[in-house]
């Protein structure tokens, strides 16, 4: 976490093969532990793997993580 500033849990990454971070944030578009509310919510990680691995730019890179601060000692 410290490696990469992880400020909440979850707050997520996607590194591409070359070691670059192509997207940091939110895991997906609505803060709520309603698994009901998943379909209508825009999942980043998925987006960011797909544009990802079909070689284009991560069109939504950074968004707001969500969730518990990450307390480090």
């Amino acid at each position: 976490g410290r490696a990469y500033n992880a400020r909440n849990t979850p707050h997520m990454f996607v590194i591409n093969p070359e070691g670059k971070i192509v997207y940091e944030g939110a895991i997906d578009s609505k803060a709520t532990p309603n698994p009901a509310d998943i379909p209508s919510s825009t999942n980043y990680v998925k987006a960011a793997l797909d544009e990802s691995m079909s070689g284009k730019s991560v069109a939504n890179s950074n968004t707001r993580p969500y969730g518990c601060s990450v307390k480090y000692k």
